[in-house]
């Protein structure tokens, strides 16, 4: 039987949503390495962000509605999504991650996560089941995590969101764009894909190491 993936995704766009090139390089890898997505998002409201212009628009669109353009529609709300579901789960980045599924982009470490986001990881770890983060997202796991795990993350090299990480008592450990970081205690991998990429070819290599780690955690 194919092991069951959960990808939490936080919209559709990198302004306003999930990462587009990190999540299907995520569906794809996971497909790759003979596993299954189960796509994820919370039934919310964000505020819209014009892709051309980089502003917001003053609209509100729905988390779970813009995912379900990723998943072609395939796609589950979050709150009917249980720990006992799944064998592992990851969360591609993009500001969706830090604005819609926690308020990291403008707490930090101070943030408070969307609670069935939270509820969800907290059943991952609690019963020793893998968890990968790319780009921003490690940084909701260590609001999440941290206190309780203190797990090793990465976002690649910046300071002022490294030290944010640090702050919820998590560790940040640098990385390449390329590579990962594992924190085997806890099942926690994380690689910094659009933190620091400037290729798209990067973004996937570091994600496809990412994804094969995951599963080969389970």
């Amino acid at each position: 039987m194919k092991k069951k993936i959960g990808v939490i995704l936080s919209g559709c766009g990198v302004r306003d949503g999930s990462e587009i090139h990190e999540a299907v390089f995520t569906l794809l890898a996971i497909d790759k390495h003979g596993a299954e997505s189960v796509c994820i998002a919370p039934d919310m409201e964000f505020s819209e962000v014009n892709h051309l212009t980089m502003q917001e628009t003053g609209a509100k669109r729905n988390v779970l509605q813009e995912a379900a353009r990723i998943a072609r529609g395939n796609i589950k709300d979050i709150k009917n999504v249980k720990g006992a579901e799944l064998d592992a789960i990851i969360l591609p980045g993009g500001f969706g991650a830090a604005k819609n599924l926690c308020n990291c982009a403008e707490k930090g470490a101070d943030a408070t996560v969307h609670p069935e986001v939270a509820r969800l990881l907290k059943e991952m770890a609690s019963a020793g089941k893998p968890i990968g983060a790319i780009c921003i997202a490690p940084v909701l796991v260590a609001v999440t995590l941290g206190e309780e795990l203190s797990p090793k993350l990465t976002i690649g090299n910046d300071p002022a969101t490294a030290a944010e990480i640090n702050r919820t008592g998590s560790l940040h450990v640098e990385c390449p764009v390329t590579e990962f970081v594992v924190d085997r205690e806890h099942k926690i991998v994380s690689t910094p894909a659009y933190m620091l990429a400037e290729r798209i070819s990067e973004t996937a290599e570091g994600i496809e190491k990412l994804v094969r780690e995951v599963i080969n955690l389970i």
